[in-house]
């Protein structure tokens, strides 16, 4: 781990062991942070943040970007360790370290945003407001894109002159690992610190310890839910979710069935696994293109190539974990039982290269209905539902009918349809006519269950600053 600029063991000296997806070999190992280690952790970046926030907002850019050169110079050893270390396919993953080091660049650069404002309140004294960081924050890192959210979703954090500490997935730790070496080398001491560990013992420590009073997570409702528990229940902290989503893609009979069908597959982030929160996992199409769609995306789906994530020519390697294995294929299980239509997969790929590890086939599923599970329930895996309607008002409430809200993807070419039915669909992240793209600088986020709280723009980097008010009377 890294803590106060040190590489160091947990103080237990046990260790974690990582696992491949692909055949559920050994792979690797990390500490298992104990509370004492998060403590020590914790400390390390209360004493450091001060002297980072005193730096200038150029100061902080300049160790931001040295930082994000530095990953760049070690992207292809990270991509291997991730890819291995994942289950998800290489092309694709390029891109995270990419964005990562964007996104280090980017808030380097808009640091001098973190502005106030001289108010006249009265005509006779002086009011103003500055923004000052939290100090310590902790930002709690997915399995889907462990590296990409351990440096870009704490690029915002460190420009607003905090130091941090990451918490990576138990299933998904290594490339954490190559990351503590760059940050040691690159930040000041104990601006960036990495605990890894269960989340039950590092991860709750971290939340409950009564120093860090910023939080930040991205993963599942539940395990949002008990953040949220944990921490109120230590103290009055700012905790910002990104969680799931059930997210709808909604299909204007105006379109190309070969077109939407593309796009579906895409949406669906299947170079995933699926295992993605933002993917159009239920696709509403209109009854005109109903059928032509469903039969498009079932010959397809035939296309996907599943396989070695290592292969640039995989379209989709195993699931990250044997938790996410047979909760996937107890999703399959209950569409079946109640009364959706399969398409296309719903098993263990065939071949002797999937006898192990956590291999399910892309799978869609027609014909499914509100009462389903399937409809209700983020699945975070390979399953693609289709559901069908015919009036725009039944189709904003088919959208809007789970406990989620984080993003929506509407397909039309009339301009007015789709703005129209975008103000109504409650979630926080809307495309027209497109799919699962995310754009530096514009804001990402949920609505309902899907979160609270805006990440990959300025309001995320304001989001790690406190306001004060300052009166000078004169």
């Amino acid at each position: 781990m890294l803590i106060g600029g040190e590489l160091v063991a947990s103080q237990s000296g046990e260790y974690d062991y990582s696992i491949s997806p692909v055949d559920e070999r050994v792979i690797g190992r990390t500490p298992a942070a104990t509370e004492q280690d998060v403590d020590r952790a914790v400390r390390a970046a209360e004493a450091a943040w001060p002297a980072w926030a005193a730096l200038s907002p150029l100061e902080r850019g300049e160790a931001m970007r040295a930082f994000g050169d530095a990953i760049a110079a070690r992207a292809q050893e990270i991509l291997e360790v991730e890819v291995a270390d994942t289950g998800n396919t290489i092309t694709p993953m390029r891109g995270d370290v990419g964005v990562a080091i964007d996104s280090l660049r980017y808030y380097a650069g808009i640091a001098h945003e973190l502005k106030g404002q001289t108010i006249p309140a009265t005509s006779e004294n002086l009011h103003l407001t500055v923004r000052e960081p939290y100090g310590v924050v902790v930002r709690i890192v997915p399995f889907n894109h462990p590296i990409m959210f351990a440096v870009a979703r704490t690029a915002a954090a460190l420009a607003a002159g905090n130091a941090v500490i990451v918490k990576p997935p138990e299933t998904s730790p290594l490339s954490a690992m190559i990351l503590a070496e760059i940050a040691r080398d690159t930040l000041p001491p104990g601006i960036f610190n990495i605990v890894t560990g269960s989340g039950r013992v590092a991860g709750d420590a971290l939340v409950r310890h009564p120093v860090v009073k910023r939080i930040a997570f991205i993963g599942s409702v539940p395990t949002g839910r008990a953040i949220q528990r944990a921490a109120a229940e230590s103290g009055v902290k700012h905790v910002t979710l990104e969680l799931g989503g059930k997210n709808p893609m909604i299909v204007f009979p105006d379109n190309d069935a070969d077109a939407i069908a593309q796009a579906a597959i895409g949406g669906m982030n299947f170079s995933w696994q699926g295992q993605s929160c933002g993917s159009t996992s239920r696709l509403l199409v209109h009854d005109a293109l109903y059928d032509a769609v469903v039969e498009r995306v079932a010959a397809r789906m035939g296309l996907i190539r599943v396989g070695d994530p290592h292969d640039p020519a995989t379209g989709m390697g195993p699931l990250n974990s044997k938790v996410q294995h047979d909760k996937v294929l107890g999703f399959i299980a209950d569409a079946k039982c109640e009364g959706a239509r399969l398409i296309f997969g719903g098993g263990r790929p065939q071949g002797e290269d999937f006898s192990r590890g956590f291999w399910v086939e892309p799978t869609v599923f027609a014909d499914v209905t509100p009462s389903m599970r399937l409809w209700r329930e983020e699945v975070f895996g390979p399953i693609l539902s289709i559901a069908r309607w015919s009036d725009v008002d039944e189709v904003v409430d088919l959208a809007n009918s789970t406990e989620f809200g984080l993003t929506a993807a509407i397909w039309t070419s009339d301009v007015k349809a789709a703005l129209s039915v975008a103000k109504r669909v409650r979630s926080g992240h809307v495309w027209i006519n497109g799919c699962s793209r995310h754009f530096l600088g514009v804001p990402f986020g949920g609505m309902s269950s899907s979160g609270v709280g805006r990440e990959e723009g300025i309001e995320e980097m304001l989001s790690y600053t406190e306001l004060k008010t300052i009166n000078v009377m004169l």
